[in-house]
């Protein structure tokens, strides 16, 4: 799995096609999208047009509530597969847990046996707390492979993140910027990318990489797509993360996060 991929929402299946075609041009080649964002076919017909060799690409999706079955799971992803006109998926996730409906596990289930199908590669989720993450493990004996959260320095997730490493499970960041939240004008990124010649954007994606995470910024600017992947040749000092992760509000921050124990689709 690349650590370093292309996040899709909100763009449509019109703009999302130029967008991934030119994010492979520029080296990405994890893309990250979903049923409930409504653009996988422009996913696919974007990396159809890049050109590149099926086996060079990692292609995540993700299923919505309605499918928590393992009769749905099989259905979701052979939706998904035709959507995106491919013949298998790198990695499916659940999308949100919903637990008042209490059917994640069956939709985890479904895909333990999608997997053995091999039409999927890798399975996990996405929003899944560490309570969450327990009953899988409790009913199946089966801990996912990723978990998709939403984490930036401000939203540290200290806990999930150290749930996961112990777990052999993968953390991947979305909204790995801050959504808009003012993240990048935090005068501590602000120095440190001035110090390091780099963007604060730029700093903050290698912030995600020190910390051990998977990393999936979404843009449709080609300069900043150029920009967000241009973050391999430099890491920052142990001490540039510490400061960085002294961002973290704690609680605060995690109350003002979307809540997967109320909010999901």
């Amino acid at each position: 799995m690349p650590r370093l991929g292309l996040g899709t929402w909100p763009l449509d299946d019109r703009a999302v096609q130029g967008v991934v075609e030119q994010a492979v041009g520029l080296g990405y080649r994890l893309f990250d999208t979903a049923h409930n964002y409504g653009n996988e076919r422009g996913v696919g017909a974007g990396l159809r047009a890049a050109g590149v060799p099926r086996e060079e690409l990692f292609v995540t999706t993700k299923f919505n509530k309605r499918s928590h079955s393992v009769r749905g799971v099989r259905r979701a992803a052979a939706d998904s597969l035709r959507r995106l006109d491919l013949d298998y998926l790198d990695l499916l996730l659940v999308h949100w847990p919903n637990p008042w409906r209490d059917r994640y596990v069956e939709a985890w289930r479904g895909l333990l046996e999608l997997q053995r199908s091999g039409l999927v590669r890798a399975i996990g989720v996405s929003n899944f707390k560490p309570a969450h993450l327990d009953r899988l493990l409790a009913e199946t004996g089966v801990a996912p492979e990723v978990n998709q959260i939403q984490l930036d320095p401000r939203l540290g997730r200290a806990a999930a993140r150290e749930y996961h490493a112990a777990h052999g499970i993968v953390t991947e960041s979305w909204s790995p910027l801050g959504a808009g939240t003012g993240l990048l004008d935090e005068p501590v990124i602000a120095r440190i990318a001035a110090e390091r010649g780099r963007t604060p954007a730029q700093v903050v994606l290698r912030w995600h990489l020190d910390s051990g995470c998977v990393v999936v910024p979404k843009s449709a600017s080609e300069r900043r797509l150029a920009e967000n992947i241009a973050v391999f040749d430099f890491s920052l000092t142990s001490a540039e993360i510490a400061a960085i992760s002294a961002l973290d509000r704690g609680p605060a921050g995690e109350a003002a996060a979307l809540d997967s124990d109320t909010f999901g689709h």
